[in-house]
């Protein structure tokens, strides 16, 4: 909740609405462990997505990414790609904090404004994972449902 509450600052949002949405909300971890692949090239991997939760932190030992609604587009997802290598092992650690099943999903009350409108509609946190989980990986392409129609116009300007 620390790291949550220093990015809220960090975006000039109310505290409140990071705490609303977020305390007491599930948190996961994933430990994946790659070998080395001959033939790196011929592996089908995870396409780029992004990830349905909050905050995701991702430690990938061996070197060889939610927020974007929450914070209206102030701070992008990443689409983080997972890729084999042929000669090293990787191991990766994803830990993720998603919002509370109770709570809605969308931008943060204080990061509404007229100069600003949000960017993404609002809908609640189950019915968000449902629709996520169940489509098929195609990049940020659940992020592109809940967009709004303001933010269309304005990516298409």
């Amino acid at each position: 909740m620390k790291m949550l509450l220093l990015m809220a600052k960090a975006l000039t949002m109310d505290t409140k609405d990071m705490v609303e949405q977020f305390d007491e909300g599930l948190q996961g971890i994933r430990m994946n462990y790659y070998p080395p692949c001959p033939q790196p090239d011929l592996v089908i991997g995870l396409t780029p997505h992004s990830d349905a939760i909050g905050l995701t932190t991702l430690l990938q030992v061996n070197e060889v990414e939610g927020l974007q609604i929450i914070t209206n587009g102030n701070y992008r997802s990443i689409e983080p790609r997972v890729t084999v290598n042929s000669m090293k092992e990787r191991l990766s650690v994803a830990t993720f904090y998603s919002p509370k099943l109770e709570c809605e999903m969308g931008p943060a009350p204080s990061l509404i404004t007229p100069e600003k409108p949000a960017f993404f509609r609002r809908i609640g946190v189950g019915d968000y994972f449902r629709g996520h989980y169940s489509r098929e990986l195609r990049g940020k392409s659940y992020l592109d449902v809940m967009r709004t129609i303001q933010d269309e116009e304005k990516k298409g300007n």
